[in-house]
């Protein structure tokens, strides 16, 4: 009677009966972890170190004496918390005891104590210096060099901004009335090939000003030529992008080239005027649902130095004539490849910044102070980095190497794990009834070879 009486007290909620017997609810079942899939993502930095480098840029000032988390276990907390879809650093608290968690974070489940708290984390993101910042940003990128066992014929530097919306009193955040919200607007860089992230930056709210870029696109290629001299450099970004000082720059530089969008205007519509014409009178004449019509000519604006290769693309169909312009110093390639394979070829850029603002969440910019927002953006892109690298390498000719990262997160890493701590070892159980079963396996067990060689 005093065992009922105990279990009663702990039910939680009395659902629909099954077959007359009533289903009671209680959240009192043994150490479990809902987010076993993270030892995978746990296995990936292990071969990385992404994380441990990350930490050596940071400098702890904290007082030795009195610390109960140290800087890489908070990284590795906030990271896999990140990944597994929790956010918020509120989450911390709630997810310290996770048992999967404090293992990534290299405490033992249950005799280990817990990891950080909200309060501490938001310690963490607060007190980011320039410097520290400045060397998170450098070792990303030195990740994404040392990511490549040889130097790549060719890569590609694709560039966008995206909107952080805020909702506070964060610092630089900026009015914008086109969306009609305060936002932060960071700029994205990735790998044009591969998806690879190779920064992001946290700016104000506002476009970014084509010196700026310009300045920073130089320091980067400056970085990434150092270690690839011979390696061919496309910058590929839309009309915002079309510097005329880094068309200038790349055109006296060796294997260094550009293909932007260009923003129309009476002049260039006069020199593509031929095509619009032709395109135009063969769709009234063909009675067809769509024409589309390329051609190439050199232009040069007052404030170039030099005259430029510009595409245009006219397209008619029931909805009225399209035309869009690009920008390039690519020759050997014919006109419509160049814009069709090219320059359309960055859609891509809008499906990755949609993988890490989307499904990791990386917009929630809460913090007021603008270095910590920056910081959390960093977070975030490790994240990125992570669970790209364990699609790609990991999960390589299966059918979540294209998956989204969200399906990777509800699929993999929402996993269900047992776990026990005995004396000689920790015990892990996944449940049997486990749809990606095989793949998991196959994974660890590619980890422990990697880890063993």
């Amino acid at each position: 009677m005093v065992k009922n009486n105990f279990e009663k007290s702990h039910v939680q909620a009395e659902l629909f009966p099954v077959k007359s017997k009533n289903i009671e609810l209680s959240f009192t079942g043994e150490t479990l972890s809902s987010n076993g899939g993270l030892l995978l993502l746990r296995g990936v930095d292990t071969q990385l170190g992404l994380i441990s480098k990350i930490g050596a840029c940071i400098k702890d000032k904290r007082d030795l004496r009195y610390i109960d988390h140290t800087v890489q276990e908070l990284l590795t907390q906030r990271i896999f918390q990140i990944s597994a879809g929790y956010e918020d650093g509120n989450d911390c608290s709630e997810l310290r005891s996770d048992l999967a968690v404090k293992i990534c974070a290299g405490r033992l489940p249950e005799s280990d104590k817990d990891l950080a708290s909200q309060p501490t984390m938001s310690r963490l993101e607060n007190m980011m210096t320039n410097r520290d910042l400045y060397n998170m940003g450098d070792e990303i990128v030195n990740h994404f060099i040392q990511s490549y066992a040889s130097a790549p014929k060719m890569i590609i530097l694709d560039c966008d901004d995206t909107n952080h919306n805020t909702h506070g009193e964060q610092q630089l955040s900026l009015y914008n009335h086109y969306y009609r919200e305060h936002y932060y607007m960071p700029l994205h860089i990735y790998e044009g090939l591969s998806g690879k992230l190779i920064t992001t930056i946290l700016k104000p709210g506002r476009r970014s000003k084509q010196a700026h870029v310009g300045n920073l696109l130089k320091k980067l290629i400056g970085k990434l030529r150092a270690y690839w001299p011979n390696t061919f450099i496309i910058i590929r970004g839309d009309g915002h992008f079309a510097s005329h000082t880094l068309m200038d720059w790349c055109n006296s530089e060796s294997n260094v080239g550009f293909i932007t969008g260009l923003s129309g205007n009476k002049t260039l519509n006069k020199m593509a005027q031929i095509t619009i014409n032709g395109a135009e009178k063969e769709f009234k004449d063909r009675e067809v649902l769509l024409v589309k019509r390329y051609h190439t000519f050199f232009y040069k604006a007052e404030s170039w130095e030099h005259a430029q290769r510009v595409i245009v693309k006219v397209e008619v169909s029931t909805k009225g004539t399209n035309v869009r312009y690009i920008v390039t110093n690519i020759k050997g390639f014919r006109t419509r490849s160049l814009y069709e394979k090219g320059y359309c070829a960055r859609g891509a850029m809008e499906l990755r910044i949609k993988e890490h603002k989307l499904y990791l969440k990386s917009d929630r910019s809460s913090c007021s102070q603008f270095k910590a927002n920056q910081f959390r953006l960093f977070l975030h892109s490790i994240a990125y980095i992570l669970m790209h690298t364990m699609q790609k390498e990991l999960f390589k000719g299966t059918e979540f190497e294209n998956a989204t990262l969200k399906t990777i997160q509800n699929k993999i890493i929402k996993t269900a794990v047992w776990v026990k701590e005995l004396k000689t070892k920790v015990k892990i159980e996944l449940p049997k009834a486990c749809p990606t079963k095989a793949l998991q396996l196959r994974s660890f067990q590619l980890l422990e070879h990697l880890q063993s060689t």
